[in-house]
């Protein structure tokens, strides 16, 4: 709570800040061109342009970030999608390639950890969950079963610790597990082969299940939320510095496209629009099943989600994945997302939740 109340009041600072300088919806004249290079940390079936699950696939699919800039010819928008996830985006970052990513928790405080600049600024693709998949003839039925098998984790990602919290909620750890670091795609196809015994992953697993090519033994929905996997817009410092109100205008463009995300009457839309990933509108409509789209497509900052950032650091140090101390005090930069709600009339629209996952306040 403290985090949240530093950041309450950082965001009023910022807001006024912005105010007196100018920065409204509209970007001051630029005294040059500006390129928005915006990353995914995924991409889709045969290397389709095209996130999933997510807002951020949103606002790129559907073509908010280009209606909000489409009246500003000095500002071009690029996009790129990354196989290797969010490592390959942390890569980028370093090689000041991208200005703004989707990226999930675990490389991004990698990234911190390393030195990288950057600003979280709301959420993205919140609360994903995750499914293990086995081969038929695995003999596997339960998390328990996993004890020394080959399981297939893409090592790196949001996903991989928040598989330990699962284990350990089932009384294991890495060390009782064979793990073999593939992507998804990889892992896809060696279920397909029996090469692996079982596979952590996403809801994709969902479509090998009704093939009969694997079978989903568990997935995190209805599980702890805390075992569920997030990911968040950020923003390299150098391009917050230097571009403001060019920041704001992303933000707000992807608040848009959360909202849009966030309609019931457009939840069978919104699966269509992910589809153009490769992966089938049936999977995210099995995926999200039982959960409102407000639940995974809120954009807003909350309790939850710094408390699942600063669980995810302190792990990381457990494993050895981060370098010396790592925090999340000035990471997190809510004024944005703030300021967009309130001037798109959209304050309470998304539910805020405590550290634990518990809702707080209701939806509008």
């Amino acid at each position: 709570m403290k985090a949240l109340a530093s950041l309450a009041a950082k965001s009023v600072f910022l807001a006024t800040a912005a105010l007196a300088f100018g920065l409204t919806a509209a970007e001051p004249v630029l005294a040059e061109p500006v390129a928005i290079r915006f990353g995914f940390a995924q991409v889709g079936v045969g290397n389709r342009q095209f996130g999933s699950s997510n807002s951020a696939a949103i606002l790129h699919s559907k073509g908010f970030l280009a209606e909000e800039f489409k009246n500003d010819p000095d500002i071009s928008i690029e996009w790129s999608f990354f196989k290797g996830a969010g490592p390959a985006v942390n890569e980028a970052i370093a090689n000041k390639q991208l200005d703004f990513a989707l990226q999930g928790d675990l490389p991004a405080v990698v990234g911190r950890s390393n030195g990288l600049k950057t600003k979280l600024l709301d959420a993205s693709g919140l609360r994903a969950n995750i499914y293990l998949a086995v081969t038929p003839k695995s003999g596997i039925a339960s998390i328990a079963d996993l004890k020394g098998r080959k399981v297939a984790q893409f090592r790196g990602t949001n996903l991989q610790l928040a598989t330990d919290k699962v284990l350990a909620a089932h009384g294991l750890t890495e060390r009782d597990v064979k793990f073999i670091n593939m992507d998804f795609a990889t892992a896809t196809a060696a279920l397909a082969t029996g090469d692996i015994d079982a596979a952590f992953g996403q809801a994709d697993y969902l479509a090998l299940d009704k093939q009969g090519t694997a079978k989903v033994i568990y997935s995190t929905k209805g599980d702890d939320p805390t075992f569920t996997r997030h990911a968040h817009l950020l923003v390299t410092e150098a391009f917050e510095q230097a571009h403001p109100g060019v920041t704001y205008r992303v933000v707000k463009a992807l608040v848009k496209a959360a909202a849009w995300a966030s309609d019931e009457a457009n939840r069978e839309a919104v699966f269509e629009e992910w589809a153009k990933s490769g992966i089938p509108a049936e999977t995210f409509r099995a995926d999200l099943d039982g959960q409102s789209l407000v639940y995974r497509n809120t954009p807003v900052i909350d309790d939850f989600l710094v408390a699942a950032y600063r669980d995810q650091i302190e792990r990381a140090k457990g494993y050895k994945l981060v370098r010396g101390d790592v925090s999340v005090d000035g990471w997190f930069e809510p004024s944005y997302v703030n300021k967009a709600t309130a001037e798109l009339g959209l304050e309470g629209r998304w539910p805020r939740y405590d550290a634990k996952g518990q809702q707080q306040t209701a939806a509008k």
